[in-house]
């Protein structure tokens, strides 16, 4: 069965960093495309960074050169490296998963992804 398991959520002052981790179990996450997401109230929920199996990664313009997202295989473990943070980056970012043989070129599209972990919390103060 397939989960994931989204932590690390703060309230942070603009300027901040966090790191958000997806613990992923019931399947290899090296043979997986993954991706973050991110909803705040009113909005629809947005492609943040997304990462193929090959390793390859893409990012949404508005957090290219701020944010990283990363995957350590040996843990199974989705992370979000994220600096330099705006109170527009606020709200409940989500970790998804879709099979490799299934993955979107899109990976900022949430049509993509099958699975989601339950979300975890940011928010950026100015």
């Amino acid at each position: 069965q397939v989960r994931l398991v989204a932590s690390g959520g703060d309230s942070v002052q603009a300027g901040g960093s966090l790191r958000l981790s997806c613990a992923a179990s019931g399947f290899p996450s090296r043979n997986y495309c993954m991706g973050w997401f991110r909803q705040s109230p009113g909005n629809s929920r947005e492609g943040v960074a997304g990462i193929a199996t090959d390793g390859s990664t893409t990012y949404v313009d508005s957090v290219k050169g701020r944010f990283t997202i990363s995957q350590d295989n040996a843990k199974n473990t989705l992370y979000l490296q994220m600096n330099s943070l705006k109170p527009e980056d606020t709200g409940m970012y989500y970790c998804a998963a879709e099979r490799g043989e299934r993955c979107s070129r899109n990976l900022l599209d949430k049509r993509a992804f099958g699975y989601w972990g339950q979300g975890t919390q940011v928010t950026v103060s100015s």
